[in-house]
């Protein structure tokens, strides 16, 4: 990691912004809603939920880079318009994915957070273009990438002038094929060790399934992220895409109690290490 002059740790101190009124690197933030805005009506109403569920964040797809040209590709522009409808409504800070260098400027203007996924995340253009950009940067980690790779990345983006960048673990592609792919929580606190940056988890793209979400989003929470992002739809079965890990405003809400607990449980604890020695004195 000598290569990295801005994302290395070093002597820097964490990296803490922030976003309408959220300290992203300080708070744990989480952030919620449908992988794609499909109406007005679907987005408001979910996003009223995720709200009166504790979520800090609306994510939400205008732009959706798909495996099949065929698949729904998002509203563009008229999505963006009813995200920004959605965040005028709850207050909820705005997340959405940015595919194409064209666009990141004048999509800034609808979104507080520009995303770039997993399929772009070594698209040097586009890093170099949001960098260029006041606009906080979540950054997901490629599929295939190291570690090395994806700091590199965000190198990319700070060099360019934007020191907001927000690092995300989404798995990576390994030979399982039970889940979607492999979440990699040793990211976790390797990040940390390497970085300033904040660093939140995926834990629908890791895993693409219901059942495994809710104790990887827990696993997050004890590995010392700063934050998840989620997939929330009230009528998962008719959602335009990924149906199959996207939680419904009721677990979403169970969920979010049980994170809440363990932080609490953990911020009496202290820091890991004090918890070990806590139960080693327990168990002896």
């Amino acid at each position: 990691m000598r290569d990295l002059k801005l994302a290395a740790k070093r002597s820097r101190k964490k990296t803490i912004f922030n976003i309408r009124g959220h300290m992203i690197g300080q708070d744990f933030i989480v952030i919620a809603g449908p992988c794609s805005v499909e109406s007005e009506e679907q987005t408001l109403r979910i996003a009223r939920a995720v709200k009166n569920a504790g979520a800090d964040m609306l994510r939400g797809g205008a732009f959706k880079p798909r495996t099949s040209p065929y698949s729904f590709q998002g509203l563009g522009l008229k999505g963006l318009k009813i995200l920004q409808a959605a965040r005028d409504e709850t207050g909820l800070p705005v997340v959405s994915e940015v595919l194409d260098p064209r666009d990141a400027a004048w999509m800034s203007e609808y979104v507080d957070v520009l995303q770039i996924g997993t399929r772009n995340m070594q698209n040097f253009s586009l890093l170099k273009e949001v960098g260029k950009l006041k606009t906080p940067v979540l950054l997901k980690r490629g599929m295939n990438s190291t570690l090395a790779e994806w700091l590199n990345c965000a190198e990319y983006i700070l060099s360019e002038g934007n020191p907001h960048v927000i690092l995300c673990e989404r798995g990576i592609r390994t030979f399982e094929t039970y889940s979607r792919n492999t979440l990699d929580l040793t990211a976790v606190p390797a990040v940390k060790e390497l970085t300033h940056l904040p660093i939140i988890v995926d834990p629908a793209h890791a895993t693409g399934r219901v059942s495994l979400i809710e104790p990887m989003c827990l696993a997050a929470v004890a590995s010392g992220s700063d934050g998840l992002i989620l997939e929330v739809h009230d009528h998962p079965e008719l959602a335009l895409s990924d149906r199959d890990q996207a939680l419904t405003p009721d677990h979403f809400l169970r969920i979010n109690q049980k994170i809440s607990a363990l932080r609490q449980f953990m911020g009496t604890m202290g820091d890991i290490h004090t918890f070990k020695n806590y139960t080693l004195g327990k168990s002896g």
